[in-house]
């Protein structure tokens, strides 16, 4: 590891950045590096500027991609080297707005249905139910359920950006999960590999997700996070509130949770025997 990088590693553990962040931005930077064949800490504005417009122009990269890049060089250049922003100026790409897909209840049985292996569909049930990223779904040990009455809620250590929180534990989720922890022998990793007993990794949680969405027969677009959009999605059709929505999935500001409201069916009537946060009950049965 060249000392620039320890650098930069050191600096955002620091600052407490997640692994994730960590990872991709490094990368940025070593990509970038290949590039030019040269230290990084040489570049000038331009050159990154220029290196910027040949990710989108040349390579045909998305913008959300390109944007990657430029926060990687900005807390390289400006955090790291100690750069006057105004002096290396590294341009952000304003990258259009696009709706997330959703999945009716009943795709959503069907996708549930269609998962044969029990780990993999318990772990779906949970993200759609809990409003869980698939990085916290896959993080979850048998320790962070509390079944305690009165309190039912589940423990999620080190959400995004760092975070902790709670989310809800409905009485369906609870009698699934009991029902899939008998079954296995984990006692640690709730979501676990039988043959290495370590979690299920987020890109085997993807392929499973991609995997019962196809056997389903389900030809929406849209990835695993598609679970987390589907649960604030039926919790406000249910009539659940933002601000409870938004303490729910984790959001620093509720304009981020705001933009479910365009996404709601006005047609949906929850059937008034199911409370609106137990969205598992409120599916069809198969």
């Amino acid at each position: 590891m060249t000392p620039l990088r320890q650098r930069m590693s050191d600096a955002m553990l620091q600052r407490g950045l997640s692994a994730c962040t960590r990872d991709s931005y490094i990368g940025a930077i070593y990509r970038m590096a290949r590039y030019y064949r040269r230290d990084p800490a040489e570049y000038t504005a331009a050159e990154v500027q220029a290196y910027l417009l040949h990710l989108v122009k040349d390579r045909n990269l998305a913008y959300s991609t390109m944007n990657v890049t430029a926060c990687a060089s900005r807390f390289l250049y400006e955090t790291v080297l100690n750069h006057e922003c105004e002096m290396f100026h590294i341009p952000m790409a304003k990258v259009p707005a696009v709706q997330p897909g959703l999945l009716s209840r009943n795709e959503l049985a069907r996708l549930f249905a269609a998962c044969s292996s029990p780990v993999h569909r318990m772990l779906l049930q949970t993200m759609y139910a809990t409003g869980l990223r698939v990085s916290e779904a896959c993080a979850l040990r048998v320790e962070d359920i509390d079944s305690a009455p009165g309190r039912m809620c589940i423990r999620v250590e080190h959400g995004k950006g760092g975070h902790s929180r709670y989310t809800i534990l409905s009485v369906t989720l609870l009698a699934y999960l009991r029902a899939y922890v008998r079954g296995t022998t984990s006692r640690d990793w709730l979501f676990c590999n039988q043959r290495n007993a370590q979690p299920v990794s987020v890109s085997r949680a993807q392929q499973a997700y991609y995997g019962a969405r196809s056997l389903a027969g389900i030809t929406k677009s849209g990835g695993i996070h598609t679970l987390r959009h589907d649960f604030a999605s039926h919790l406000l059709e249910g009539g659940v509130d933002l601000f409870t929505i938004q303490k729910l999935m984790g959001h620093a500001h509720i304009g981020t949770t705001s933009r479910y409201l365009r996404l709601i069916s006005p047609q949906f009537r929850p059937p008034k025997s199911i409370a609106p946060l137990d969205l598992l009950a409120g599916l069809p049965k198969l």
